[in-house]
């Protein structure tokens, strides 16, 4: 991780830790942000900071303000919010993406080798389905079944579905088949045409 994404274990933020991370960045390496001159803070900075003290004057984004007896304005170092309220807030403001907005994992984590749970059958079916249904000419002239078993035998190796001898296990890729196979009334595959 980087040291950025150490600030994605907290559930609330002060508002310049949040108005910083809103700019992308590191709240840790910008001490006294608000005593250094307009010209020597991050771009943007300013904006989010102005935006967040709006929104919670206004009453549009909740937060646990600190007051101090003798100052008429609330600390912002202080004053925090939570970080599930601030997303919902920079969403109705047309922000979703950023530091708040990690980028989604593209395969479920049960499809790593590394998930507690993980089953190299459930992999396979997965993929192989995910790969026949995406492109016809993988089917072109063969059952959906019998395409999923060519492309089975194809990366044995990635899914487990070896012997011993390295060869392909045609009796496991012929159950992964089977269950990855969203075609199941049979029959003969079309000829396919020649468009």
């Amino acid at each position: 991780m980087e040291g950025l994404d150490y600030w994605r274990l907290c559930d609330e933020l002060s508002v310049v830790q949040a108005a910083l991370l809103i700019v992308g960045e590191d709240p840790g390496t910008h001490d006294c942000i608000d005593q250094r001159k307009a010209g020597n803070r991050p771009e943007g900075y300013a904006a989010a900071k102005a935006a967040l003290v709006r929104a919670i004057r206004g009453k549009q984004l909740r937060a646990n303000i600190v007051e101090y007896e003798d100052v008429a304005e609330p600390s912002w170092h202080l004053t925090t919010v939570s970080v599930e309220d601030l997303r919902v807030w920079l969403r109705s403001r047309g922000i979703n993406m950023g530091f708040f907005f990690p980028e989604p994992q593209t395969d479920p984590d049960y499809l790593s080798q590394f998930h507690d749970n993980y089953s190299p059958k459930l992999a396979a079916a997965i993929e192989v389905w995910k790969a026949v249904s995406g492109d016809d000419q993988l089917r072109r002239g063969k059952s959906v079944k019998q395409a999923m078993i060519v492309w089975l035998r194809q990366h044995a190796n990635a899914f487990g579905l070896t012997k011993e001898d390295g060869n392909p296990n045609d009796q496991g890729i012929e159950e992964v088949a089977k269950i990855a196979n969203w075609d199941t009334k049979g029959g003969a595959p079309k000829t396919p045409s020649n468009e």
